[in-house]
């Protein structure tokens, strides 16, 4: 075909129905703008967290840790006397709570002396006139960002919390150089030591290795030599922890993201499926007058194409655009508390546009694929005629391909996960939506035809018309039936999930929050925890019956994981059940074989492998210790893992006697205001954080729904995409009918009839949409709960069906759809009836 025919069919196509190509060009530009803004924040986001955490190494080659929080600096020596450690930076690392404000400031105690040869970026910058203010135990200097957070300037007085008492410094200047955005805080070391009841302890200890060192054979000579006590790490495995704990949500978000880029591929479809059956007899015309097939083939697949160029490079746009103004109002989290305490700036990745770009662009041809190739097989004579169209979709109702995704996505579900992610379970729901897509003509076939056989007096004359019009071009019915089922099994799929998630998460809060009230002390891990007088306090307030205490102390298991949460509570051993949400088998006393047991999460069977029965052997400063693991907990917090164990086993294994949470049991007669203002009057009652059971339960689920706020998001877009798609398949059918309803008005049918025939129309393909659609959303439902939930995250949950959110869309859609079609049919019939079936004469 030359080009001068191409760019005329092609612009008069657009002139002609400019609002269907707007439509499809919208939809591929939804889809490609919300993938890329997503990997753009989610890249913003981790690059930058990883920056932060690198300039917190400095010049390092090697970190020595312990698996908790903090070891004895008594070991310091040891480690840079050690031959080949050319220098040796020891470093306490705090996360200090701050009164009244959510989140924590991030403090390094240091040794300015040593931190200049390996970390200098993180020196504090005294006053000309205070040098020395870099030692002095009640200076601190703060970052650019965490001053702006915090509202404070060199020369103000910061008040931190220190155990149970409030810690008031003196901010003494800025840092050296910080990372925009990174909210950190510098201090003496032996100042922090002091100040937060941290004396003789380190979080961990840089090292600088000689030249010619293999630092390789260091690191695990090291490893030999304090195994169970300390760990070293090389500053990228900080990279890689913090990726293989926010991958499995990052990968979540672009395939949510693309299935709005799915749904725009199936209005592309729709689109060109319409156009190219109104424009059956033009192509025949065309073939007639010496055009090729593969100048049909091209023609059609270059219109889509324009389509999805064009909606590809403005969606590249849109979502640079997105992707900078949600990182400037609300960060890189996206909600998923991942990467805290950075503001990271929106950077344009060239490759990634231009995989996007591709994926839009490859998306619309893809959907122009099947109506160009069915426009360039058909024999000019029989398309020169009126009434095939429907003939023209014929070969989409073979049922064989459609059953075979359906039964090739099915055996997927079988297979297990990928490095950690739910592949096969993304290409299950894939392979199930594209069969079910591809069975609506058999199915629109089967049910129509049935339903035509239905006695005219039985409907009337309304009804008669729409069932008959339905049962004899089932094929065109199928386009708008997969426009319904599209959307709205996406939307029941990710409703179910959804819903399901969040009923498991309120039920398995009330399973943990059994008791009146919650006393929480400031700080994480070995920062803020309460001593043994302060336990005795809190149990003695009157009103208090029983007072169960719990500790909860980050555990290194192996460098390229996250810390696991080790918690000890008071677990009744014979019953473990009523303290933690068993998912299932446990063993009893008589099969411990004499070892101290211990309950892990979800998490850790997949992570570690640590089934019932099993033994398993725990690091920490006082040695290793062997466990045996008696059951199964389901655990939504920590997707990482946790273990839980009775605090009187803890305290003998560590001696550790501090508590960072209290669970108080109140006395009959006694009332949770009475004891909060008691607990309050205790000389430390203002740095603890008091919660009933109720609050603690309602704060969960508000920061489990701003976590998927962004799917919401997603999921409402896919919604509104697939009732463009309704609205277009309807308006593009009607209007392309207008023959047809001039020759009814000709025998005697009115315009208010033709009218509640179209309305009848849209009303039962939407109902067949939507129950098929049910089905389709609810067998993907289980895919999402079952399969790809736990391979991503660890956890197991219950099946909860949202009955008012999927009765309340469903009602939406079919209104929709009839509204549309009547809409659509007004201006089809507006007309007048000889003119517009004077072609046939």
């Amino acid at each position: 075909m030359k080009a001068p025919l191409a760019r005329w069919l092609l612009i008069g196509e657009w002139r002609d129905h400019p609002l269907r190509a707007l439509m499809a060009i919208a939809a591929i530009t939804l889809g490609v703008a919300l993938g890329f803004a997503i990997d753009l924040i989610n890249a913003a986001a981790f690059n930058e967290f990883s920056a932060a955490a690198r300039s917190l190494s400095g010049q390092s080659d090697l970190q020595v840790r312990a698996p908790q929080p903090s070891f004895d600096e008594a070991l310091y020596p040891e480690l840079a006397q050690r031959a080949g450690v050319a220098a040796a930076n020891p470093v306490l690392e705090i996360d200090a709570a701050l009164p009244d404000r959510q989140g924590s400031l991030k403090i390094l105690g240091i040794d300015v002396f040593r931190a200049a040869q390996i970390a200098p970026d993180l020196l504090g910058v005294p006053a000309k006139d205070r040098p020395f203010d870099t030692l002095m135990d009640d200076a601190i200097f703060l970052s650019p960002a965490a001053m702006t957070w915090l509202n404070l300037k060199a020369g103000d007085t910061i008040t931190l919390r220190a155990g149970a008492s409030p810690l008031r410094l003196r901010v003494a200047g800025g840092i050296n150089r910080a990372r925009p955005g990174q909210r950190i805080a510098v201090m003496d070391l032996g100042a922090a030591q002091w100040r937060f009841g941290l004396l003789g302890r380190l979080s961990r200890v840089e090292l600088k290795l000689a030249p010619g060192v293999d630092r390789a054979a260091f690191r695990a000579q090291l490893a030999r030599d304090y195994a169970g006590r300390l760990i070293a790490t090389e500053p990228e495995d900080s990279e890689t922890r913090t990726a293989n704990m926010s991958r499995a949500y990052r990968v979540n978000l672009n395939v949510l993201a693309l299935v709005a880029l799915f749904t725009g591929a199936f209005l592309v479809f729709s689109t060109q499926a319409l156009s190219v059956i109104r424009r059956r007899q033009q192509f025949a015309l065309l073939r007639v007058l010496g055009t090729t097939r593969r100048g049909v083939l091209v023609q059609v697949l270059l219109e889509g194409a324009v389509l999805g160029v064009i909606g590809s490079a403005v969606g590249i746009l849109a979502g640079y655009g997105i992707a900078a103004i949600a990182l400037r109002a609300f960060g890189g989290d996206l909600g998923g508390g991942y990467f805290p305490g950075v503001q990271p700036s929106v950077q344009f990745r060239p490759l990634t546009a231009a995989i996007f770009f591709c994926a839009g662009s490859l998306v619309a041809i893809l959907g122009s694929a099947t109506p160009a190739w069915e426009a360039a097989r058909a024999r000019p004579a029989p398309a020169l005629k009126a009434g095939s169209e429907d003939v023209a979709l014929a070969k989409l109702a073979r049922p064989w391909p459609a059953l075979l995704c359906l039964l090739l996505g099915a055996t997927l579900t079988r297979l297990p996960p990928v490095h950690g992610l739910p592949v096969f379970g993304y290409l299950a729901v894939a392979l199930l939506l594209i069969g079910g897509i591809a069975l609506m003509p058999r199915f629109a076939a089967i049910v129509f035809s049935a339903a035509g056989r239905i006695p005219p007096q039985r409907v009337g004359t309304v009804g008669a018309l729409a069932l008959a019009r339905l049962a004899n071009a089932p094929n065109a019915a199928s386009i708008a039936l997969g426009g319904v089922l599209s959307s709205f099994a996406l939307m029941v799929a990710m409703g179910i999930m959804v819903s399901s998630f969040r009923v498991s998460v309120d039920d398995w809060l009330v399973k943990l929050l059994p008791a009146d009230l919650y006393v929480r002390s400031a700080g994480v891990g070995d920062v803020g925890a309460l001593d043994a007088a302060a336990q005795r306090a809190l149990a003695a307030v009157p009103g208090v019956a029983r007072a169960d205490f719990q500790r909860f102390v980050p555990l290194t298991l192996t460098p390229a994981r996250p810390a696991v949460m080790l918690i000890a509570r008071n677990i009744d051993a014979d019953d473990p059940g009523r303290a933690l949400p068993l998912t299932g088998e446990q063993i009893g006393r008589a099969q411990w074989r004499g070892m101290t047991p211990v309950w892990v999460s979800e998490a850790m069977v997949d992570l570690y492998g640590d089934a019932v029965g099993k033994t398993i052997t725990l690091p920490s400063a006082a040695g290793e210790r062997r466990f045996i693991v008696a059951g199964v907990w389901r655990d939504y917090a920590r997707q990482t893992g946790a273990i839980q164990m009775r605090l009187a086993d803890y305290q003998a294994w560590t001696g550790d006697a501090t508590v960072n949470d209290a669970a108080l049991l109140l006395a009959k007669g006694a009332t949770v205001s009475a004891v909060s203002t008691a607990i309050r009057a205790l000389p430390f009652g203002a740095t603890l954080e008091l919660a009933e059971p109720g609050q603690i339960r309602a704060m969960s689920l508000r920061i489990f729904d701003r976590s998927f706020a962004v799917t919401y998001l997603l999921e409402a877009v896919a919604i509104i995409i697939g009732l463009f798609g309704v609205a277009a398949t309807f308006s593009a059918q009607t209007l392309a009918r207008a023959k047809e309803f001039g020759m009814l008005r000709h025998v005697g049918v009115t315009r208010s009839q033709v009218l509640a025939m179209l309305a009848a129309e849209g009303g039962l393909l939407a109902l067949s949409g939507i129950a098929v659609g049910f089905a389709l959303g609810w067998c993907i439902s289980l895919i999402l709960v079952f399969i790809v939930n736990p391979q991503s995250f660890h956890w197991t949950m219950q099946l909860h069906m949202p009955w008012g959110l999927l009765a309340s869309v469903a009602t939406a859609l079919l209104v929709s759809a009839a509204g549309t079609a009547l809409v659509a049919g007004r201006q089809a019939v507006a007309g007048n009836a000889v003119r517009s079936v004077r072609e046939d004469w």
